[in-house]
């Protein structure tokens, strides 16, 4: 195989194993280390693991670090599998190129390089001049799948961005007359449950907002991190008395709309009540995505779902900035030619001028079939 530096890699089959195991421990910091990336690490010698580690919280200790300090056994001359570019800069700690050296270790397989501007390639180029051979490339993909979040505000300086929906098999997310309640099974609903325990905003619209009185909350499950409520109401028609209002103080909840909108008496009532009411950029009286991700990337967002409606998750994929969706398809027919569905507002012309996004993962929640889909190439902005 051939790595992302161009290194040609004789990987074994315990090689294989080992990185995945990294990558395996690495997802366990999903929802902790953000903004910092997932990582995991896995120390060997003479086909033995000497220790494991991963990336546990923001500001913590580094996979390396942790993998070294759980070794009970010499390290020198031993191999460290890690799933991405140790660091060489000195930031909340230090930086892990040092640790490795000074640890006598003899080989390192990386599975990707940082895509940060500071490390990108100079980790890798520390260690083989201190004379540590390293090997790059090994589950790039998934290594590089794992970390795209992150990749994401380094390269597009913007948050990683996931829609969800549920829709029947005719791909209507609620019937004509705007009941979608429910939808999904309930399997699917502690699903998105999880998924709001670790990201750091969910994004409705105005409709929705008004609609379903979501709380927007995560239920039921262990948080991670608690999600900022996200509201695009340009012309501020949520009321008061929601629940997303109501709680405002307690969870945080911040409202975009129009800059004609941003100093009513509307506005002034909703940040009595602890919300945030930001002006947004507007075009034709629609909120802009690509501004509302840049107010959210200065809030230091990671991770934003979008939970909806149907021109909001229109917008998003329009716009180009959807970089991840999770599909609920339920086995219902809804019909209706005015029921909502996800559409671009020009639609795709021919089949070779659709989105083609890459497929993840199909599987079964309940009786939903979940569909997970990558739209975003970064490899292209690097």
């Amino acid at each position: 195989m051939t790595g992302n530096q161009g290194v040609s890699i004789m990987s074994s089959t315990f090689d294989h194993d080992m990185m995945n195991l990294a990558l395996r421990l690495a997802r366990k910091g999903q929802g902790y280390v953000e903004p910092n990336p997932m990582v995991g690490c896995v120390i060997v010698k003479n086909n033995k693991i000497l220790g494991q580690g991963y990336h546990k919280k923001f500001g913590g200790p580094h996979a390396e670090v942790s993998a070294l300090q759980d070794c009970t056994s010499a390290v020198r001359g031993a191999t460290a599998y890690v799933t991405l570019e140790p660091c060489c800069t000195t930031g909340k700690t230090p930086p892990c190129t040092s640790a490795l050296i000074q640890a006598k270790i003899s080989r390192v397989v990386v599975a990707t390089k940082d895509p940060n501007p500071k490390v990108k390639g100079r980790g890798i180029l520390r260690l083989r001049r201190a004379g540590i051979a390293v090997d790059v490339g090994l589950c790039e993909q998934e290594a590089r799948e794992l970390i795209a979040p992150f990749a994401t505000r380094m390269i597009l300086q913007r948050p990683y961005v996931i829609a969800k929906w549920a829709q029947s098999l005719d791909g209507k997310l609620a019937t004509h007359r705007g009941d979608s309640q429910w939808i999904s099974c309930a399997a699917s609903r502690r699903l998105v449950h999880k998924l709001r325990s670790r990201v750091d905003a969910i994004i409705v619209g105005c409709g929705t907002a008004i609609r379903d009185n979501p709380q927007l909350t995560a239920r039921e499950v262990r948080v991670r991190r608690v999600a900022r409520r996200v509201v695009l109401d340009g012309h501020l028609r949520i009321k008061a008395s929601s629940q997303l209002v109501q709680s405002a103080r307690q969870i945080p909840l911040t409202i975009f709309t129009t800059t004609a909108q941003i100093n009513s008496k509307k506005a002034a009532s909703l940040e009595k009540h602890g919300a945030q009411v930001v002006a947004g950029k507007s075009r034709g009286g629609l909120l802009q995505p690509s501004d509302i991700l840049h107010k959210l990337y200065a809030m230091d967002a990671t991770n934003v779902m979008i939970e909806g409606g149907a021109k909001v998750l229109s917008s998003f994929f329009t716009a180009g900035h959807v970089d991840e969706a999770l599909i609920f398809t339920a086995p219902l027919i809804i019909g209706g030619e005015k029921a909502p569905a996800v559409w671009m507002e020009k639609g795709s012309p021919t089949i070779a001028d659709a989105l083609h996004p890459r497929l993840i993962k199909t599987s079964r929640s309940g009786c939903d079939v979940v569909h997970q889909l990558h739209f975003t190439d970064l490899s292209k902005h690097s």
